[in-house]
């Protein structure tokens, strides 16, 4: 089963529990699955629907911060909910230690040493790390690698 079907099986399972919070998610999740497919004219992979959900998390994490700063708690649970919620369709991201090894390899097969030099190492490092680790945690590393 692909992952488009789970998340088809995984709203009808939501409607047949009256799960509405989930159902909503999943609805809008769906949406944005479906406009993607009319923009490639085509039906969406596994990698592409990951996109797709990727970029719908990444939507509702600008949308936290922004309910952080304002203080809109009620807010900040709803969207930490949804993101649970999709984070069940991505593949798990690695961990620090890994991240770190990997972006240490890439740093020193590219021959990259200086701060400086930060935008061809980010470049070389989401390149070797396409779909295993947030950019912003690469980021992170990478900085903290080359101070």
């Amino acid at each position: 089963m692909n992952l488009s079907e789970q998340i088809k099986d995984d709203i009808k399972v939501a409607m047949k529990g009256r799960d509405m919070q989930t159902l909503t998610i999943l609805r809008g999740l769906s949406s944005s699955m479906k406009n993607k497919s009319i923009d490639l004219k085509k039906e969406l992979e596994d990698a592409e629907v990951i996109a797709v959900v990727k970029s719908d998390v990444k939507k509702l994490k600008d949308a936290l911060e922004t309910f952080v700063s304002a203080a809109r708690e009620d807010l900040v649970k709803k969207t930490k909910e949804e993101i649970e919620v999709l984070k069940k369709y991505l593949p798990a991201e690695m961990s620090d230690e890994d991240l770190e090894a990997k972006v240490k390899e890439v740093l020193e097969k590219e021959d990259i040493t200086d701060a400086a030099d930060i935008g061809k190492a980010m470049g070389a490092a989401m390149a070797e790390l396409k779909g295993q680790a947030d950019g912003g945690r690469v980021k992170e590393m990478v900085g903290k690698l080359l101070k």
